[in-house]
């Protein structure tokens, strides 16, 4: 079994994200603003009364955790572009609070009827944006147990062969792997952050390779593997092909040669995938708790079977939880999700408006940042992920300018994230780098909100004011 080596060619660096003390507060508006919630919130939490009356040790407990949460960056706020995080939609937020006053359970149907057809109807939504004429799938806790269900699949039908990724994947492959025993490698990737090609098919043509996972938006960078590509080389080698679409999913709304863009050929190749991944908690404005998997061939489910003495016996219908290797899951992530599609379907009008203002952003600051001979990017955004560093001829100086453009952006009430990255890589795209340090740090910044499109000319200013 061949396990990924800890040096991956680049990683975020979810230390970096609260400095050395990991204390940070959110604006005192803003925390004033929740305790305030709180307190409007708690007399609302039953549907048993009008309104619950709660004692002083109950607001205590609330007033506390309010003060807690103040330990929290704004994420909400557009100068906030450090990781991909941001609030769920009003309606998201709404509709689940609304449904967890009822609490349901989409495990088996008579724990949360409504959500269960709530969320086959979601899940349906999903699948016909990503092509898929015919599929299995569920609502999970998040995009990692999605992953494990889909990689676990794709163990029970190959046993013994290999699962191979690309170092540009997510680590959670790694990890899933792992903890069901598959056999796994990973293969290098290129100078724009994909799946090496080359490497891919020399590895499929020695054999025993049972499924490859390629990414369509990376986290580190928002890369698109060439899925229409890899999907050739699966049917050539007959291998399964899993698409780990976490991120880059809904930007399938995107994909249709309007304005903006983003690269069409991977996401028309997504019917050609096995099985597929999709993160509503991500672009899909949900709370987290809310992943999604899709198989192609519905009748993968066979691998899920099992029985309960006292679960699965209110209809004769497939329960959830019979298509699930999670058994109790929150309904009300379905209903959020379902009524988030009601609001903002899934077309480029719908929920699309708001990944083109993402994308937008990203293309506005990448441009800002072009006219500056001072400042270079890592590889131009193909979503909406951007990391610039300041055009400086050794690694140890870029990461030296970067860490202290990270405190100073921070001081200045202007949050971004840190990418670490294996020097040699990236020389391939940027020569002049002398690679003093194995290892080198840039600024990563992910443009997820809205606003990020109004403000892309100041966020340039901003950081070529503290990198350069």
């Amino acid at each position: 079994m061949s396990e990924l080596p800890s040096n991956r060619s680049f990683e975020q660096s979810p230390s970096d994200a609260t400095g050395s003390s990991g204390e940070v507060a959110l604006p005192q508006e803003t925390a004033e603003r929740l305790l305030e919630r709180a307190r409007e919130l708690g007399p609302l939490g039953s549907l048993q009364s009008d309104r619950v009356t709660l004692g002083r040790r109950d607001l205590a407990a609330l007033e506390t955790l309010a003060e807690r949460l103040a330990n929290n960056y704004p994420y909400g706020d557009p100068h906030y572009i450090g990781q991909m995080l941001k609030p769920p939609h009003p309606v998201a937020w709404a509709a689940y609070a609304m449904t967890m006053l009822l609490n349901p359970n989409n495990h088996a149907l008579d724990g949360g009827p409504a959500t269960a057809a709530m969320e086959r109807e979601a899940v349906s939504e999903i699948a016909h944006m990503c092509g898929f004429e015919q599929s299995l799938g569920h609502l999970t806790s998040s995009g990692t147990i999605a992953n494990l269900e889909a990689l676990w699949v794709a163990r029970e039908l190959n046993p013994d062969a290999v699962i191979l990724y690309g170092a540009n994947a997510h680590y959670t492959h790694e990890r899933m792997c792992q903890v069901i025993g598959a056999r796994h490698e990973h293969l290098p990737q290129d100078e724009g952050g994909r799946i090496e090609l080359d490497a891919l098919a020399q590895r499929l043509s020695a054999g025993g390779v049972g499924t490859v996972v390629c990414t369509l938006g990376t986290t580190a960078l928002g890369a698109l593997d060439p899925v229409e590509q890899i999907a050739d080389l699966c049917a050539r080698f007959s291998v399964r092909l899993h698409v780990d679409a976490a991120y880059g999913g809904f930007f399938a709304l995107l994909a249709d040669g309007g304005t903006p863009s983003v690269v069409s050929a991977p996401f028309s190749a997504l019917p050609r995938a096995d099985s597929l991944v999709v993160d509503p908690h991500k672009h899909g404005l949900q709370p987290y708790g809310c992943g999604c998997v899709l198989f192609s061939d519905p009748h993968v489910g066979r691998l899920y079977a099992h029985d309960s003495p006292y679960t699965y016996f209110t209809s004769d219908e497939l329960h959830l939880g019979e298509i699930s290797l999670e058994c109790s899951r929150a309904g009300a992530a379905a209903g959020a999700l379902w009524a988030t599609l009601q609001a903002l379907p899934l077309t480029r009008a719908g929920l699309g408006a708001r990944l083109a203002s993402a994308r937008s952003a990203a293309l506005a600051l990448a441009s800002a940042l072009a006219r500056s001979d001072q400042v270079a990017l890592v590889v131009e955004p193909e979503l909406d992920v951007v990391c610039p560093f300041p055009r400086l001829t050794r690694a140890s100086e870029i990461t030296a300018r970067c860490n202290l453009a990270f405190d100073s952006l921070a001081e200045a009430g202007w949050h971004v994230a840190k990418l670490r990255c294996d020097s040699s890589w990236l020389r391939r795209r940027h020569p002049w780098i002398e690679a003093d340090e194995e290892r080198v740090t840039t600024l990563r910044c992910v443009l997820m909100k809205p606003e990020h499109l109004e403000l892309a000319e100041e966020i340039a200013a901003t950081l070529l004011q503290h990198l350069v």
